[in-house]
């Protein structure tokens, strides 16, 4: 099990000098001058399960390992009891085999698909919905001072979402700390990263808090929720289903963080406010226009 007891320092953080992530483009600028800027890069990823062919997803192609176990994970499709028995990942094939030790057949789930409003084609299966019946989450407290920490630490943290764009980073955090920090061209990818790590790890969920740069889907609150995390922080805004299911089975859910500013939708009797907005530093234009997606 990994040690989250490491301070404000990321368990895994943003790698903008891992090869591969973007590439150089030039173009023309508003005043007719040649400008280089910095692209991300977009590949595809067949994930299996066993010997069936699940989903193809596009990424930017790191932690292919995490993207396939916490996709399958979050799908419903990798049950708390199954025993992984291995992850392979070929680069050449562009493909992740995740095995396990009882034999998996999901035939029907597949004929569900429902194309969401996710970035990068997201894709959930049909009865996800099923998955949340019955599921309790934590009505664990979130203070405003944490809210407020993590936005100055992970607007300041170098990321391809500050230097490229397009792409949406979401970060695993516990109470003030960020923890885990993954990036993807969409916000699901990411999403799925983190539950891959968490799985990988064994690494509790019911003390979290899932920050995420990317709008509050219905889709979003689901994952989040389907990976025991009781609360969902975004810089973006929500949607109203989105809302709507965070209500229904009590996730926190708190959107337009920007700066002191933020609005809460669901969850305000567990928020604590401890912080005077009037002394928390107004976001500059440093965060919001370069790493704009």
């Amino acid at each position: 099990m990994a040690t989250l007891d490491e301070g404000h320092q990321f368990l895994i953080a943003p790698d903008l000098e891992r090869p591969g992530l973007t590439r150089q483009v030039t173009g023309i600028d508003q005043n007719g001058e040649a400008s280089q800027i910095s692209v991300v890069e977009e590949r595809p990823l067949t994930i299996f399960l066993n010997s069936q062919e699940i989903v193809t997803a596009m990424t930017i192609g790191d932690y292919p390992e995490y993207l396939a176990l916490g996709f399958l994970r979050n799908q419903g499709m990798l049950a708390p009891d199954d025993v992984v028995t291995g992850v392979d990942f070929d680069e050449e094939l562009e493909t992740v085999v995740v095995r396990t030790e009882r034999q998996t057949n999901h035939e029907e789930k597949l004929k569900k698909k429902t194309r969401t409003s996710g970035c990068a084609v997201g894709t959930v299966f049909g009865d996800m919905m099923e998955g949340l019946e019955g599921l309790e989450l934590a009505q664990n407290e979130v203070r405003t001072s944490w809210l407020y920490a993590l936005a100055s630490q992970i607007n300041r943290t170098p990321s391809l979402y500050l230097e490229a764009g397009a792409i949406h980073g979401t970060v695993l955090c516990r109470e003030d700390k960020p923890l885990v920090y993954m990036e993807d061209v969409g916000r699901h990818n990411a999403v799925d990263k983190i539950a891959g790590w968490m799985m990988s790890e064994n690494v509790g969920a019911s003390d979290k808090i899932l920050y995420t740069t990317g709008r509050l889907t219905s889709e979003m609150v689901i994952k989040t929720a389907m990976m025991g995390i009781p609360a969902l922080v975004s810089r973006s805004g929500f949607t109203a289903w989105g809302v709507e299911i965070a209500r229904e089975i009590g996730l926190t859910l708190i959107g337009r963080m920007r700066g002191r500013r933020f609005i809460c939708l669901a969850g305000e009797d567990r928020l604590i406010r401890d912080a005077d907005p009037a002394g928390v530093e107004n976001e500059s234009a440093r965060v919001g226009r370069k790493g704009r997606a």
